[in-house]
């Protein structure tokens, strides 16, 4: 498994970029911008990890910004925690058995999100190029929130 990303939804891309860039001195390493979705992605590196970010796309700061209006209460401004792991089925599977409840299953091979104890929603990445659906994960709903 290797750490990603940590995701935060901002209200003004402007001034989060004049935050997190100009005053504390991350550098945007990549950007997404998505019409159809409504959003754009920034992600961010600190200095030192600069490099490792530019090449492995990680460790980043992501700052989601939601091109129509949203207020976010309840924390929902904090998005979450992103891991990359080897086999996305196995993972699920090996946290199921352990009682964890998969939020949003890996149907299409290469995403999922569970939430920890506390509430805070992890994604889990494929490795690599997304598996092939298969049952039982390309059959099953949602449950909760993520």
């Amino acid at each position: 498994m290797r750490y990603l990303h940590t995701m935060v939804r901002v209200t003004d891309l402007d001034a989060a970029l004049h935050f997190y860039g100009t005053l504390f001195g991350l550098t945007e390493v990549r950007r997404i911008e998505s019409e159809q979705g409504r959003f754009t992605l920034v992600y961010l590196a600190a200095r030192d990890d600069l490099d490792q970010a530019k090449s492995a796309s990680a460790p980043l700061l992501e700052l989601t910004w939601n091109w129509d209006h949203e207020d976010y209460t309840g924390g929902r401004n904090f998005g979450h925690l992103a891991y990359e792991v080897d086999n996305i089925y196995e993972t699920c599977q090996k946290l199921m058995d352990a009682g964890i409840t998969i939020n949003r299953p890996p149907r299409d091979g290469h995403m999922a999100f569970i939430r920890s104890p506390e509430g805070i929603s992890i994604e889990l990445l494929q490795k690599g190029e997304r598996l092939a659906p298969q049952e039982p994960w390309s059959s099953m709903a949602n449950t909760g929130s993520w």
